[in-house]
């Protein structure tokens, strides 16, 4: 009996860890990024920067945004755990030493509406994800998806699109999750 009311305690002293980590780190962003809309929940480790704009109702599982770039993310976005966007880059090719000298290369994201990244992506610089889209549990995006698109792989290549009508229904009466 001891043994379980030490084991019940511990578990609901984790729980309440986990909830304040999670509040800090909300905290933490919007005090960060440069404006945030409604419902932002954060749902695990998360740092943004404070070139970050996002939309309504943004739900972050864990994600890192790094570098000087601008992002801008679209209403209804959800992202799994471990997701990281690169918005700066080592100058690699025209720099005066190698591999790289001390100068960056900086590149804007842009996520529109209604985006899902699953767990572990990677989204680098000068990229824009449409609409609609889903990029697939571990991928790298490298180059722009488009609106609906469902992608995968590294690099993230479009291999499916949603069904559009079904999709623009469920917009039209207003079915977020």
């Amino acid at each position: 009996m001891i043994l379980y009311k030490t084991v019940s305690l511990a578990l609901r002293i984790r729980k309440l860890l986990k909830k304040i980590e999670v509040w800090h780190c909300k905290q933490r962003a919007i005090r960060t990024v440069k404006s945030h809309g409604n419902n932002l929940k954060i749902n695990g480790i998360t740092k943004l920067s404070s070139n970050t704009v996002l939309g309504n109702n943004v739900n972050f599982n864990g994600m890192e945004i790094q570098g000087a770039g601008r992002v801008v993310i679209g209403d209804n976005f959800h992202s799994g755990p471990d997701c990281l966007m690169i918005t700066q880059v080592h100058n690699y090719d025209h720099g005066s030493e190698i591999p790289y000298d001390s100068t960056n290369i900086v590149k804007d994201i842009t996520i529109g509406d209604n985006v899902w990244l699953g767990t572990r992506v990677i989204v680098l610089g000068g990229v824009t994800i449409g609409e609609g889209a889903i990029i697939q549990a571990g991928s790298v995006v490298v180059s722009d998806i488009p609106k609906y698109g469902i992608a995968g792989g590294a690099p993230a290549k479009v291999f499916k699109y949603r069904d559009i009508e079904h999709y623009e229904k469920l917009k039209s009466e207003g079915k977020f999750h």
